[in-house]
């Protein structure tokens, strides 16, 4: 697919892996358009990147979206790219209750809502506006984390093998259309996402890669129509899930026990 002359859509484009990707593809000749539930990170964003454009939304809430869709598609009706990245990971003990994270049953779903409904939605509110494009695609960004679980972040990983076996599915339901269905799935990347939430003991042992060098790899994959792209360490975890999947998961597994002492 043609990474230039695009008019592309980031969900959760204010920091990380959304806000590089506005930037890689801003200096390609795109027009770009992030979204952000916070106004005064919108804000920011647009500061340090005077050319991408920014709407306040959030894509965990039903309602929300549709109001995204009608202001992007009447400013922007070139809009012909939407890359679903919006994204929460959060270390959950399911032994906590009360105020903890996913201590209770309203916030233990948290990550579900904006990781996968949230994209699930999008890809519904948008697509007949996207299969109406001469050239079209949808980037979903997953993980490598979709193909063996890093159990101190249950539910996170749990969205995001959901949203690699959706792509799957929205790929092959799409097939007969001009719309190409593309997943980015990421290793450990040098991200607010990973530091936010995670004790350093948490990630020894784990390589992780600079934000700049991972949607680099990204943008090529795109170019080259790789359906699923994994940079670095996801190849990996993809093949190990297959030949060794009880080694991996037993890896990953070691932070559990510094989780259950505390």
């Amino acid at each position: 697919m043609k990474t230039s002359n695009n008019t592309i859509l980031i969900t959760g484009g204010t920091s990380g892996i959304g806000f590089e990707l506005a930037t890689q593809f801003v200096q390609l000749g795109n027009t770009v358009i992030i979204t952000g539930r916070d106004a005064a990170r919108l804000a920011v964003a647009q500061k340090k990147l005077p050319e991408v454009h920014t709407v306040q939304s959030d894509v965990s809430d039903p309602k929300a979206i549709p109001l995204l869709f009608d202001k992007v598609t009447k400013d922007f009706p070139g809009l012909n790219m939407l890359i679903n990245n919006a994204g929460i990971m959060r270390t959950i003990n399911l032994h906590n209750t009360g105020g903890d994270a996913g201590g209770d049953l309203s916030d233990i779903t948290r990550e579900i809502e904006t990781n996968l409904s949230g994209l699930v939605r999008m890809v519904k509110q948008f697509l007949p506006h996207l299969k109406s494009q001469e050239n079209a695609a949808i980037v979903n960004v997953s993980s490598g984390l979709a193909f063996i679980p890093f159990p101190i972040s249950p539910v996170y990983c749990a969205t995001k093998a959901g949203v690699h076996s959706f792509t799957q599915s929205l790929r092959v339901q799409l097939k007969n259309t001009r719309i190409k269905v593309l997943e980015l799935a990421p290793p450990a990347t040098e991200t607010p996402l990973l530091t936010g939430d995670f004790h350093p003991d948490d990630m020894k042992g784990i390589s992780v890669m600079s934000v700049a060098k991972m949607v680099g790899q990204a943008i090529q994959g795109l170019r080259k129509d790789q359906l699923e792209i994994r940079p670095g360490l996801s190849n990996v975890l993809k093949l190990m899930s297959r030949i060794a999947p009880q080694f991996m998961l037993n890896q990953l597994s070691k932070p559990v026990d510094r989780m259950l002492a505390t």
